[in-house]
């Protein structure tokens, strides 16, 4: 007997995808069926995001849109981030919502549903509870990529960061369970597998596996079907040597380099308890295209953090023009509840912060169409992702997918490896014909 139905929701990041990936499985198995809109469904969901204010007010207007969208008797759920860390105010300013679960209690998630929906499957194994770690059942794919969660959490003190209140302490998965999750993803048709976690560098540490993500990169690299490993978030204080030689000589990694350098001044940088400046990235970014001439590299800036000065601004904009980054993303300061950067002096204003932001991505998005335009004329390979009003969209091993930009094509369907050569690029985004 089919049972409910649900429509669940899912915002913030690539990690938060793979939770809300894991659920639905979860349920699924549990006898739970899914609604085609949120209208039809018995319980209407949202996966949650509280990284940063913005993500909150995100979630929740989605929250509020899907109690305006839901029939009258209708229950809802708050799952995710903001559950796990504002879960009692959520409760008290929503008290139209029937249940609000944090990460934590992800497996008490049937048994809410089947008291919110009055269901008693008869004649079903119900699923045992689920570890949302360390589940590896996973609805098929509608791209022909996937993200792999490694591990959960994070140990480094950022002071800018609330990840670890929400997400706790790093727990790496075993390689074992990281290989069958691999595996079942490409018998499932994927075939860019990008591996994610809150500190994915520092992945092993806390299991006692010394040979940590080089390791885990060699135990996956002989699972047939895989075309491309893309990792995304690399802490620099976590980048290794050994790790730079099995991401340089691996023809199974992409030669990407998700760098999270958060800004160049030195002295903001030890504010934030990050490691580095200017002149150290610039050694990193030096160190990377030395060892693979092609790498293509992306990172993540906070403007705005107290005490940022002009001058240091400038700093982090002439390290953007001699660094050459292929994508960079700006992020205005966020004070977070209970992190130390939230209570520093010499907060900076908005909108202060907001132009900043502006100046910088105004710099950025010059320096990333030059490295594109570089491109043209020249021949790659392009996995297509899908086909948006007729015209085939896809990345090469530079574009990771939903952050940076894509390549549209002349032909190809969903899930085809294209040899292409590069015809014109717009700012971002390129276009090529098959080779």
């Amino acid at each position: 007997m089919a049972g409910p139905s649900l429509w669940l929701t899912t915002l913030g990041c690539a990690k938060n995808q793979v939770d809300s990936e894991k659920v639905t499985a979860m349920l699924s198995e549990a006898g739970y069926t899914w609604a085609d809109s949120p209208e039809n469904a018995d319980v209407v969901m949202v996966n949650t995001c509280a990284f940063i204010e913005e993500a909150r007010a995100e979630s929740v207007e989605a929250i509020l849109e899907l109690q305006d969208r839901k029939r009258a008797d209708a229950r809802s759920v708050v799952l995710g981030c903001m559950a796990q860390r504002f879960g009692s105010d959520v409760e008290s300013a929503l008290p139209e919502i029937d249940s609000v679960l944090g990460l934590d209690r992800y497996g008490e998630l049937v048994g809410v549903l089947d008291r919110l929906t009055n269901w008693e499957p008869v004649n079903l194994t119900r699923r045992p509870v689920m570890d949302i770690l360390h589940a590896t059942g996973r609805p098929v794919s509608d791209f022909p990529y996937a993200y792999l969660k490694v591990a959960e959490g994070c140990n480094k003190p950022c002071t800018f960061c609330a990840i670890p209140s929400i997400r706790g302490k790093q727990r790496s998965r075993r390689p074992t369970e990281i290989r069958a999750e691999l595996e079942g993803l490409v018998t499932a048709g994927v075939g860019e597998v990008i591996l994610v976690a809150q500190d994915l560098a520092a992945y092993g540490r806390d299991i006692g596996a010394p040979g940590g993500l080089p390791d885990l990169l060699a135990f996956l690299s002989d699972v047939p079907g895989v075309r491309w490993l893309r990792l995304l978030y690399l802490h620099p204080r976590e980048i290794t040597d050994r790790l730079l030689e099995v991401m340089t000589s691996s023809p199974l990694v992409t030669p990407y380099f998700d760098l999270s350098l958060q800004h160049a001044s030195g002295s903001l940088l030890r504010a934030m308890k990050r490691p580095g400046n200017g002149e150290k990235h610039l050694n990193l970014v030096s160190r990377i295209r030395s060892m693979s001439p092609g790498a293509a590299m992306r990172s993540s800036f906070i403007v705005g953090f107290p005490g940022e000065s002009d001058s240091q601004v400038e700093e982090l904009a002439d390290f953007l023009v001699e660094a050459r980054l292929d994508w960079a993303g700006f992020f205005p300061f966020s004070p977070e509840p209970g992190t130390p950067a939230a209570v520093m002096d010499n907060q900076i204003p908005r909108d202060i912060a907001m132009e900043r932001l502006r100046h910088l991505s105004d710099i950025q998005d010059e320096l990333t169409a030059k490295a594109n335009a570089e491109w043209v004329g020249r021949k790659g390979l392009v996995l297509i992702d899908q086909v948006e009003e007729g015209v085939p969209v896809g990345r090469t091993y530079r574009h990771a997918p939903e952050i940076d930009g894509v390549v549209r094509t002349d032909s190809g369907v969903p899930g085809e490896w294209l040899e292409v050569e590069f015809t014109a690029a717009f700012g971002h985004d390129m276009e090529a014909v098959v080779a």
